[in-house]
């Protein structure tokens, strides 16, 4: 279970978040304080995270990810691998958010030039996650397909209850909000499809 594994690599996964950041960091031309003033992030955080010496929270590393022009997802893959179509369950790094709790881990192969990526997400009962980005340059589509338990999305100021087996599909252009208002952790997949915005003529 993806529990028993994440306190043995907090080191690893912190190590290809900072990676995975600062190489992306460097494809799009950005300096840290130019990175910083996009993402509403502060300069010293960003270095820290670079240097894998932050356990940064899922709030911060979301406003990283738009920041840079990528769902969440795309900064818990390895940069340092090879894009292969196969992802082995023995190659999946869960990290956990030090502020919730919540753990998540990729499912999609890592740098595989998909538009589509899966994740799965474990939320503990109580548990809540709010993000607060919302207009992207990207276009992310995601949908929210609940395996276990129980959960309340707010999208924007809109409330879905959400049980076992139900789907949401939403759009990430306004801040979102994850619940779990029960004691039982609740256990949900995200699947992500993305697109940057075509430049007007």
């Amino acid at each position: 279970m993806i529990e028993a594994a994440v306190a043995l690599n907090t080191g690893g996964i912190n190590s290809r978040i900072a990676m995975r950041v600062r190489a992306l960091r460097i494809d799009l031309g950005v300096t840290l304080d130019a990175l910083a003033a996009k993402c509403d992030v502060s300069r010293s955080m960003l270095s820290l995270v670079e240097r894998g010496e932050s356990s940064a929270t899922a709030v911060v590393l979301e406003k990283i990810a738009t920041g840079l022009g990528v769902p969440l997802a795309t900064l818990f893959d390895d940069a340092a691998v090879a894009a292969t179509p196969v992802s082995r369950r023995a190659d999946r790094m869960p990290w956990r958010d030090p502020q919730s709790g919540y753990l998540r881990r990729n499912i999609s192969p890592g740098n595989f030039p998909s538009p589509i990526q899966i994740v799965e997400v474990m939320l503990p009962g109580g548990a809540c996650v709010s993000y607060e980005t919302g207009a992207r340059e990207v276009t992310i589509h995601q949908q929210i397909w609940v395996q276990e338990g129980k959960i309340e999305v707010m999208v924007g100021s809109v409330p879905y209850s959400l049980a076992k087996d139900d789907c949401l599909a939403m759009q990430l252009d306004q801040p979102t909000a994850f619940r779990n208002r029960t004691r039982k952790p609740a256990r949900y997949i995200v699947i992500i499809t993305s697109e940057r915005a075509r430049a007007r003529r």
